[in-house]
């Protein structure tokens, strides 16, 4: 095959992000904006208490309101899980805010008014907010297999940390707390069901249409085929919209009522029973020499599932990815024990485990080079993982892909650009330049610098399946199962899909997220839409470029392997002007032959897949205040080759004005007497906003990754992994003072400076 320069050439450029125009216009359709014929509107009843039995529901006033058309309690509910831990319904309520009931309504007020008439009979239970006293022998049983949110504890190991600390000049240990807090986005959660029969259809805001289809039909005791999940525009995902009883409820209020049901969730009730990010408590140790070797490392970690298990195993696994691997090192431990407690759910939530993971040990990391007397960034250029990997025997098979987060040695990366981060972000941020630490006009002020490092699996994740079709007007259509969460997966995989097959890229018509239409594909998840899909893609373009050259080959009177295809046509090598459209050759070929699919479960049997990145920030502190400003930030990082600059500068820029909410102000906080969330709103959550984003440099990393679709990894949750840690090892340079609890708040922060002057 000859190839020859595109000008239609896409991958590398900005190309302008194919939801923009609905959305910027008000065309886009949210979940909550789906309106058909009888809509009804659908309200959930949730406990006060945050443990109780329920012994009756009667919700014979709410049917007798006028208007009211439908009442589900437990008794209504399948006994088939939607996980593990989750019933449809259920006759224990695990966290003040957890579903007991639902109504459904003509309109939203008389729901409201509905729900508020059901009668529900508690018997309180004793319970538990705390996760380490969870997981004592007489904490309170919040589910029947205990509360441990895992079947087993996690122990994940790499040679011998006892022999590793005795080789040790200096052990560090350090204890850390975690919070919990909401990912806020501005769209709650909302899902429409609507009977045809018994087939059933739902519109909902999630990261998974298959996903759904399948938990949908496992709990309503339905084929696959006779569920239809569609996902509209997402407003803000960030992982998060999933794991939760909305399109069941919904679906069995539609089924009662016989007509269909929309139900939103209220902003408070996202705050409550939406998903939150895991809080907890790390205990980490590491041993160094006086050399400036890590010689061992041990994290243990206990992380607060909230009620219900949802993504607690992965999360346990992610927190410790870091101690794993990010530095070179030979004995590594890394223990985690997610805990139920009776507090709203954990959840996913962008980068999930890897922050807090990151901040125990990238805070860590700093301690140990002061110790030793060494520059932070220099004690990293030295310790990070190089390209060779771990040492160490490899413990997966020769033909097994490797897994995105290891743990064994014996293994390289298929990238690392770990070492250029570092030295082109510490060149832009002026890391060796001096340094004021004050203000001679304002005597409060205090400055400084800090830096961080992170590693994050690069894309590897489940099997996925993409569709390329040659229509008869010559455009291409791409299909796929997966959901654009935000983050531009639609608009990347139409550029890849465009240079694979040398068209334009508004030649390409995406069709994803609707069970009907599209293969059968995993949730939105890990950052893998571009690398898991994206390599589908590619695939299919490769099938599709053979099917291409066969078809046309009769038609051109000549061999396949003669034929070029270039800028939408395809023709003789030799004789350009032998040639067909796109168009021509559907025609001609008719409406199913130019059709490809292709199913890959991607990644590597020889390399691991990762991503990583370096952050450098510099913060401004109030001592009389206590307010905490980020002045500058430096982001560099290691995504292999850049599909969209633009968008994945949205992402960095993104993650990190998301994270400062993480770090320095966003608590979920449960009131201990009572269990009730006490600041379920954007008032007392206390988000960042726009003014409080600093000013941010962003540098891709000048690597082509090998195994990735066209040079490409990861992107999307990893700049938030490192973002926590550089602010807190500035605010130690601009303070004197380590934190090891966030949010670093203001009180917090005057706390530390009175301690810190009383001695």
């Amino acid at each position: 095959m000859t190839t020859i320069p595109s000008p239609l050439a896409i991958v590398g450029r900005s190309a302008p992000r194919r939801e923009l125009p609905d959305k910027l216009t008000g065309a886009a359709q949210y979940s909550a904006d789906i309106a058909l014929p009888g809509l009804l509107h659908g309200v959930i009843v949730r406990s006060p208490h945050p443990h109780a039995d329920v012994l009756a529901v009667d919700v014979s006033a709410a049917l007798a309101l006028p208007g009211v058309r439908a009442a589900i309690t437990p008794a209504d509910a399948p006994s088939v899980r939607l996980a593990p831990d989750l019933a449809a319904l259920d006759t224990r309520v695990r966290f003040a805010g957890d579903e007991v009931a639902a109504v459904a309504a003509d309109d939203l007020d008389t729901a409201r008014r509905a729900a508020a008439l059901v009668r529900v009979d508690y018997r309180p239970l004793p319970f538990v907010i705390d996760p380490v006293a969870a997981l004592e022998p007489d904490a309170p049983a919040i589910h029947p297999q205990g509360n441990l949110a895992i079947p087993e504890p996690l122990a994940l190991q790499r040679g011998d940390i006892d022999a590793g600390f005795a080789a040790a000049d200096i052990v560090l240990e350090e204890t850390y707390y975690l919070p919990t807090h909401s990912a806020t986005p501005l769209e709650p959660r909302a899902a429409l069901a609507a009977w045809d029969g018994d087939n059933l259809t739902v519109w909902k805001s999630t990261r998974g249409v298959h996903v759904d289809r399948a938990a949908l039909a496992q709990v309503l005791g339905l084929d696959a085929g006779q569920v239809r999940v569609i996902g509209p525009h997402l407003g803000g995902g960030y992982g998060n919209k999933d794991e939760s009883r909305l399109a069941v409820l919904a679906a069995l209020l539609s089924r009662q009522a016989g007509q269909p049901v929309r139900i939103e969730y209220s902003r408070e009730e996202e705050f409550v029973a939406g998903r939150t990010r895991h809080g907890g408590r790390i205990i980490l140790r590491m041993g160094v020499t006086r050399d400036g070797d890590i010689t061992a490392i041990h994290g243990d970690a206990v992380m607060d599932s909230g009620a219900y298990q949802a993504s607690a195993p992965g999360v346990a696994r992610r927190t410790g990815q870091g101690m794993l691997y990010l530095y070179r090192c030979p004995n590594v431990r890394f223990d985690a024990r997610p805990a139920a407690t009776n507090k709203p759910v954990s959840g996913s939530y962008r980068a999930l485990g890897a922050p807090q993971g990151h901040f125990a040990l990238e805070t860590l990391v700093d301690r140990a080079a002061a110790a030793i007397g060494m520059n932070p960034l220099a004690f990293r250029l030295r310790n990070h993982v190089p390209v060779a990997g771990q040492a160490g025997p490899r413990l997966t098979p020769l033909d097994e892909i490797v897994d995105g987060q290891p743990v064994e040695g014996g293994i390289p990366f298929s990238s690392n650009g770990l070492a250029q981060c570092l030295r082109r972000g510490a060149a832009e941020f002026g890391w060796d330049e001096p340094f004021d630490h004050s203000d001679p006009a304002d005597p409060f002020l205090r400055r400084g610098r800090g830096l961080s490092i992170m590693i994050y699996r690069g894309g590897v994740g489940s099997e996925s399946a993409a569709g390329l079709t040659i229509a008869p007007d010559g455009k291409v259509q791409l299909v796929s199962g997966i959901i654009d969460v935000g983050e531009g997966a639609v608009t990347v995989l139409c550029q890849l899909a465009a240079e694979a097959l040398s068209v334009g890229y508004d030649d390409v018509v995406p069709l994803f997220a609707d069970t009907d239409a599209t293969p059968n594909a995993p949730i939105t998840a890990g950052s893998t839409a571009t690398f898991s899909t994206g390599t589908a893609v590619l695939r299919a373009a490769e099938r599709l470029r053979e099917l291409m050259r066969s078809a046309a080959a009769g038609q051109l009177e000549t061999t396949a392997d003669a034929l070029t295809i270039a800028d939408g046509a395809v023709f003789v090598t030799d004789d350009p002007t032998r040639r067909m459209t796109y168009a021509a050759l559907a025609q001609a070929a008719g409406s199913d032959a130019l059709t490809a699919e292709a199913v890959v479960m991607p990644g590597s049997t020889d390399y691991i897949v990762n991503s990583f990145g370096a952050h450098f920030c510099a913060v401004e502190v109030d001592t009389a205040t206590g307010r905490v400003r980020v002045a500058r930030y430096v982001a560099a990082h290691d995504s292999g080759r850049i599909i969209n600059p633009r968008t994945a500068l949205n992402q960095v820029e993104g993650a990190i004005s998301q994270m400062l909410g993480f770090a320095l102000s966003e608590e979920l906080i449960t009131d201990a007497p009572t269990g009730i969330t006490l600041n379920g709103s954007y008032l007392e959550h206390k988000s960042p906003t726009i003014q409080d984003y600093p000013d941010i440099t962003t540098i891709f990393a000048d690597v082509v990754d090998p195994v990735g679709p066209m040079g490409a990894k990861a992107l999307g949750e990893v700049p938030s992994v490192g973002v926590a840690p550089a602010i807190a090892n500035a605010l130690y340079d601009a303070i004197g003072v380590r934190f090891t609890r966030l949010p670093i708040t203001p009180d917090r922060v005057l706390d530390a400076l009175t301690r810190q002057q009383a001695g």
